[in-house]
C-alpha cells in the first residue's frame, strides 16, 4: 500500500524531525564593549594556515585560513588577450565570490557591491607587486572564493596574502611578496586582526598591505572614524606585523617548492 502524502517526484524529508537545540546566549561568554579581548592580546593575530598549490587545474593556487576566515585563490594565466587592442603591459583581473554558506546570513549566489569592493581592494593591494611590463598583451585572471568569512577586513587581508602566494606558485614574476594585516580601533587601543564582532563595535577599521622585503606600501584601506594619531599608530603596528608574517609566508613557499 502506498504511503499517504508521499510524492515520488520530489525528494522527501524524514518521517519525523526534531527542533535544533541552541545554547543559551546569555550563558555564552561573549565579548562586549569595555571588556578585554577574549582569547588573545590586542597585538596578536589569529593563527594562519597557508597551503600553496592546492588546485591542480589552475596555473597557481593557494588556500589560507585565519581563524574563521577561509579563502581559496586560483590563478589562470598569463594567457593572450583575444579581440583586445595591443597594450604594452599585461592586465590583472580579480574576481571574488562568497559561497552561500560563508556568512551567518545566507548569501545569494550572485555578485553584489560588497564582492566588487573587496575584489577591488585586493586588486589594489597586489597590483604594484606584479611585473606586468614583462607580459604585453596578456591577461592574468585571479579567482578568489570566500568559503567562510569573519569580517570584511579579514577577507581583504587574507585574500591579498593568498593572491600573492598564488602568483608566486604560478611562476609569475613579482617584485616581492605582499603581506597584509587588518586592525581596529577599540577604545584607545589598536587590535590587530579583528573579528567581525570586534570590527562592528570599533570606531574604525584599517587594512595595510605592503612588500616588507622592499619596504614599500602597496595599499591602505580605511573605514570609520580614525584620527591622524591613531592612523599613524595603526600603520606602525601593522607594518611590524606584516614583516613577521612575511617571513612565515616566504618560508612556507620555500618548503612547497622544495617538496615539489
Amino acid at each position: 500500500m502506498a504511503q499517504s502524502g508521499f510524492d515520488r517526484r520530489r525528494i522527501n524529508g524524514p518521517e519525523e524531525s526534531f527542533a535544533p537545540l541552541y545554547e543559551d546566549e546569555e550563558a555564552q561568554d561573549q565579548w562586549k564593549v569595555g571588556r578585554l579581548r577574549l582569547g588573545r592580546n590586542p597585538d596578536n593575530i589569529r593563527p594562519i594556515f597557508l597551503q600553496p598549490g592546492l588546485i591542480d587545474q589552475a596555473n597557481g593556487s593557494a588556500y589560507i585560513e585565519t581563524g574563521n576566515t577561509k579563502i581559496a585563490c586560483a590563478i589562470y594565466g598569463p594567457r593572450q588577450s583575444k579581440n583586445v587592442a595591443f597594450h604594452d603591459k599585461g592586465r590583472l583581473n580579480v574576481e571574488l565570490k562568497f559561497t552561500p554558506f560563508s556568512c551567518p546570513k545566507r548569501r545569494a549566489p550572485i555578485r553584489d557591491a560588497e564582492d566588487r569592493s573587496i575584489a577591488m581592494a585586493i586588486h589594489q593591494a597586489i597590483l604594484p607587486s606584479v611585473r606586468l611590463e614583462t607580459l604585453p598583451k596578456a591577461t592574468i585572471d585571479i579567482f578568489i572564493t570566500v568559503i567562510e568569512a569573519d569580517g570584511i577586513e579579514g577577507c581583504i587581508a587574507s585574500g591579498s596574502i593568498a593572491a600573492s602566494a598564488a602568483l608566486i606558485d604560478a611562476g609569475i614574476e613579482v617584485f616581492g611578496l605582499v603581506a597584509s594585516t587588518s586592525a581596529a580601533i577599540v577604545g584607545d587601543d589598536v587590535w590587530l586582526d579583528p573579528t567581525h564582532e570586534e570590527a562592528s563595535n570599533s570606531k574604525g577599521t584599517f587594512v595595510l598591505s605592503c612588500m616588507p622585503a622592499l619596504g614599500t606600501l602597496t595599499s591602505l584601506w580605511q573605514n570609520g572614524v580614525i584620527t591622524p594619531t591613531e592612523l599613524i599608530t595603526c600603520m606602525d603596528t601593522c607594518e611590524k606585523q606584516c614583516a613577521e608574517m612575511h617571513a612565515v609566508v616566504a618560508q612556507t613557499l620555500r618548503e612547497t617548492v622544495t617538496v615539489s
